[in-house]
């Protein structure tokens, strides 16, 4: 489905599971506000030579006018919007960049626990052949090690100044235990900050010293973090020209999800798409 009449100067593209999983290309129009005339297009499929084969039927004055695309870091949208829409500068969506780094982060603490679990496991049996019980060891807020771990989730997700006070007491006993994770939680939260700059030229010297840092510091956890920054460092810097995200796409798919959860699933795609268009085109 596509709706010329939609296209403004800055646009989201985006993919949704509509039904048992096949997946459909989305690209809104931000200043729709997910209400009527948000939807641009809407192609069945992710694949690149579609959406762009697709695209193409749009007139060429029409997406001429687009200045700006936000998008997430999959190269199959990439190539689509470079190819479609030539003129427009690409935005790589902050909540996914960010998304990464606070990903390496939870593998590190998943990774440790899994190393808890076999020490326990391993106590436990040393425990039965010598025909004693087992009894975990306890510390001061009464969680395990494994337990402090995984209760742990939510702390290293939130910022220091945002803990309760039973947090405040957990973290304190994670960064005693675990001083490894307190560098990534800490190098993670310098990451964090750099979007908080309105100037370009200083979070591009920010971003590359994060790298140099990860490097030097070898916190491998976050090389794959930082490849994939320098991999898309152009696109990840043009968010500071406007401080456009992917916010109005995620929230176009929170309607479509809702309505479909209200409808019990789709069981008529095309209608559902019929509606789709009534809706929000």
């Amino acid at each position: 489905m596509l709706f010329p009449n939609n296209i403004g100067e800055y646009l989201s593209i985006d993919e949704l599971s509509l039904s048992k999983g096949e997946l459909y290309t989305f690209i809104t129009n931000k200043k729709g506000k997910s209400k009527q005339g948000t939807m641009v297009a809407c192609i069945k499929g992710t694949r690149s030579e579609d959406i762009i084969k697709v695209l193409e039927k749009l007139p060429l004055e029409a997406r001429k006018k687009v200045k700006e695309i936000t998008l997430d870091m999959a190269n199959n949208m990439e190539l689509s919007v470079k190819t479609a829409f030539a003129e427009a500068t690409l935005v790589t969506d902050r909540f996914h960049v960010v998304k990464l780094a606070m990903e390496s982060l939870q593998h590190l603490r998943i990774k440790q626990r899994w190393i808890e679990l076999d020490k326990e496991n391993k106590a436990i049996l040393e425990a039965k052949e010598k025909g004693n019980k087992y009894k975990s060891m306890r510390l001061s807020n009464g969680d395990t090690a494994k337990q402090l771990l995984a209760r742990s989730r939510y702390i290293i997700a939130r910022k220091p100044n945002e803990w309760t006070p039973n947090q405040k007491q957990r973290a304190k006993l994670l960064f005693k235990l675990y001083p490894h994770i307190e560098t990534a939680y800490k190098h993670t939260l310098e990451f964090r900050s750099i979007y908080e700059n309105t100037d370009k030229l200083i979070a591009k010297e920010r971003f590359s010293r994060w790298i140099e840092d990860t490097i030097e510091k070898e916190l491998e956890t976050f090389y794959t973090t930082a490849n994939t920054v320098k991999a898309n460092f152009e696109n990840i810097l043009n968010f500071f020209n406007n401080r456009n995200t992917n916010a109005n796409a995620e929230s176009f798919n929170a309607k479509i999800k809702l309505f479909r959860a209200n409808l019990r699933g789709v069981t008529d795609t095309k209608f559902f798409l019929f509606r789709l268009h009534k809706l929000f085109a």
